[in-house]
């Protein structure tokens, strides 16, 4: 799976290609707008005010509004139990 991190006008779009199932994704958002995820800090995801999932499996897009920084999502990325453990 490919993931390119930007900077939008609103705020951070992530675009994941290759070997991505959009339920996947769904999950991830799911987990982090709930606080079942350790992917980011308390203070980063009280920046993001939105999280939409677009696409399909093989090219799903996430766009993040919010005064956030790609630096800061690409570290999340990083840490994903979701896109980083193939077993769950």
């Amino acid at each position: 799976m490919e993931k390119n991190v930007s900077k939008t006008n609103q705020g951070i779009k992530i675009n994941f290609t290759g070997a991505v199932e959009k339920q996947n994704i769904l999950k991830m958002v799911e987990n982090c707008a709930t606080g079942q995820c350790e992917c980011m800090s308390d203070d980063t995801k009280k920046k993001i005010t939105n999280m939409q999932v677009s696409g399909k499996d093989g090219d799903v897009a996430l766009d993040l509004s919010g005064d956030v920084s790609k630096e800061e999502i690409e570290a999340a990325l990083a840490k994903s139990k979701v896109l980083n453990d193939p077993c769950c």
